[in-house]
């Protein structure tokens, strides 16, 4: 029988147009292919009239009617097949929707429900329209306690965006996007809500700007290298070596003999005895035991031993290696570990201030970075990482703590040869196994494809804002769900605030925008306003201060000038009165200068006699 495809195209039309005329003006168009994972529609671009409609574009969520479920789709592409505009007619339009869920209707309830996935597809010919409100509410609910409302989607303002603070935490997450599209911002109000809703939860924040601790007022403490005590002692062996050897390459024969003398010192140090070998003792004592002991014991277990006859071949490595740690001992950037009372056992105090245990109701530590050598931020970030995974490992789930690492692609970076391994293995812990225990890990970066893929992989919360780099684009195409891939186009044209949330803490994947915060909770920017006391006579530099800086040289750890003789600061303004504070010995142990260069004291040498 032949069959007139021309009169079947006539009638369909006629039969669209008078779909489109009936009272329901939400019917959009018409299925005219599927593939399992996305659709296509037949649709106008104007009305009967001429006039242009603006019912197609692309982000907005469409609804596709197959009786008693509603299929979901995204739209993401727009176009005309002949490319051609008709200023006579209406124009037949293309629209390409990807399928992210079903909604269905609880006949006892009445009430909506989503579910991700799609279990009856399309039919041809079947209904497009747009979608109800409250669908869009229910594809975007999120019930529970733990729920929280961050802002509103972009596609309708009057919908709120929430996430499940609990699911976005135990199964860690991750902030990205371009530097200036509010990631700081974004993040400050990610912390604020959640600490209403766990404020058990413990947050250590590694911030390489200083721009946290402000935003978050009598709710944190502020730890620098000025107020940072961290023994050397709790150093593990890895850890101590990336500050020997300041980033670059270790020398086997130097760790090994580390490795052998540290748990001698340690044992020193218990005994209270002097021991050059290991004769029995304790053998549960390594170099990485977080148990005190002196660097004049390490200074002068290395002495002895090359004193010995049998010792020549490694006479040089021993040298090599005291030489490490003289200029360890006395670099002003390491005081915040080999300062004098930190030879004592004051682990409890340490992890107590550092992990606020207890809280005393300021539940944030900002650890400010900035000034802070590269070779120190490894060090110093490994031991912290690691202290909080074995602190909630070891409490038996009674501690709860989220380390946030932000400008995370700075010492969690991809490239191996860049160091920082002591870090990347200590965080990739927690990333692999720390939501078991209640230690959990947030990612900050504008450089996602910067990052160790292996931490960004067990974020299985993301929130994407604008992304420029086709690298870092990628990245995050790798790390969303098939379905939702459709929703990464936007990553290069999202507006300030904007972001694209998925993952376990959303319902589903979202393109929505952070409600506006409060100035003084905004990082960076948060200044007090200045009077007119506060203002300097001139607008010169204050050249000292910046050079004080650059030398690393805090008033917290300067010695204390006698009555009559002006503070260390006035020296560096150059006042010409300025007497220099008389040499203050440190006291915890008679030998404690032994080994160390001083600009007051003569090289002291051990008495051979």
């Amino acid at each position: 029988m032949f069959v007139d495809e021309k009169s079947i195209e006539g009638e369909a039309t006629s039969q669209e147009r008078r779909d489109r005329s009936q009272d329901d003006k939400r019917i959009l168009g018409r299925v005219i292919q599927c593939d399992g994972s996305r659709a296509m529609l037949a649709a106008y671009a104007d009305a009967e009239d001429g006039s242009i409609t603006a019912l197609w574009t692309v982000g907005k969520l469409i609804s596709i009617n197959l009786g008693d479920v509603r299929t979901v789709g995204l739209v993401y592409a727009i176009g005309k097949s002949d490319h051609v505009w008709e200023d006579d007619g209406q124009n037949r339009i293309e629209v390409n929707v990807e399928l992210i869920g079903e909604v269905r209707d609880d006949p006892a309830t009445g009430s909506s429900t989503f579910d991700r996935g799609v279990t009856v597809y399309p039919h041809i010919g079947a209904m497009a329209h747009r979608i109800r409100s409250n669908d869009l509410h229910a594809v975007y609910d999120i019930s529970g306690s733990d729920s929280v409302t961050i802002g509103n989607l972009s596609q309708d303002e009057i919908i709120q965006a929430r996430i499940s603070i609990n699911s976005t935490l135990d199964r860690h997450f991750a902030v990205v996007g371009t530097t200036g599209v509010g990631k700081s911002t974004a993040v400050s109000l990610l912390l604020h809500k959640t600490i209403e809703i766990r404020p058990d939860l413990r947050i250590l924040i590694l911030d390489p700007h200083n721009e946290f601790a402000q935003c978050f007022g009598d709710k944190a403490i502020r730890i620098d290298t000025s107020s940072l005590d961290l023994p050397f002692w709790l150093f593990r062996l890895e850890e101590l070596v990336e500050v020997l050897y300041r980033g670059r390459e270790p020398v086997p024969e130097e760790i090994d003999l580390l490795r052998d003398i540290v748990p001698i010192a340690k044992m020193n140090y218990r005994s209270g005895a002097h021991v050059s070998v290991r004769r029995g003792g304790d053998s549960s004592i390594t170099a990485d035991t977080p148990v005190p002991y002196r660097v004049t014991d390490l200074l002068r277990l290395i002495d002895e031993r090359m004193g010995l006859l049998d010792s020549k071949l490694e006479r040089p490595f021993y040298r090599a290696l005291r030489t490490r740690l003289e200029a360890a001992i006395n670099d002003p950037r390491y005081r915040f570990m080999f300062n004098s009372h930190l030879i004592e056992d004051t682990i409890h105090t340490t992890i107590g201030r550092i992990f606020r245990v207890p809280l005393e109701g300021r539940p944030v530590t900002c650890f400010e970075m900035a000034g802070m050598p590269s070779e120190v931020v490894n060090a110093v970030c490994s031991v912290l990482a690691r202290l909080a995974f074995d602190l909630t490992l070891w409490s038996a789930g009674k501690l709860k703590l989220l380390v946030l690492c932000e400008e995370a692609h700075r010492y969690m970076p991809s490239d191996p040869k860049l160091g920082f391994a002591p870090t990347r293995h200590a965080l990739s812990r927690i990333a692999k196994e720390g939501r078991k225990y209640g230690c959990y890990l947030g990612i900050v970066t504008q450089r996602p494809g910067e990052l160790d893929p292996t931490i960004l992989s067990q974020c299985s919360t993301v929130f994407a804002m604008r992304l420029a780099n086709e690298r870092d684009q990628e990245i995050i195409r790798s790390a969303i769900a098939d379905s939702s891939q459709s929703a990464l186009s936007f990553l290069s044209s999202m507006g300030q605030r904007e972001a694209i949330a998925f993952g376990e803490g959303v319902a589903t994947t979202m393109r929505m925008k952070f409600e506006r915060l409060d100035p003084a909770r905004i990082p960076g920017t948060y200044k007090e306003e200045t009077t007119a006391e506060d203002v300097p006579a001139d607008d010169d530099v204050d050249l000292a201060v910046i050079v004080s800086k650059l030398r690393n040289v805090t008033a917290e750890r300067q010695p204390t000038p006698v009555e009559g003789e002006l503070a260390p600061q006035q020296a560096q303004a150059g006042d010409p009165s300025y007497r220099k504070p008389a040499l203050q010995i440190r006291e915890e142990s008679p030998d404690f200068n032994y080994g160390r260069r001083s600009t007051d004291t003569l090289w002291r040498r051990p008495n051979r006699s």
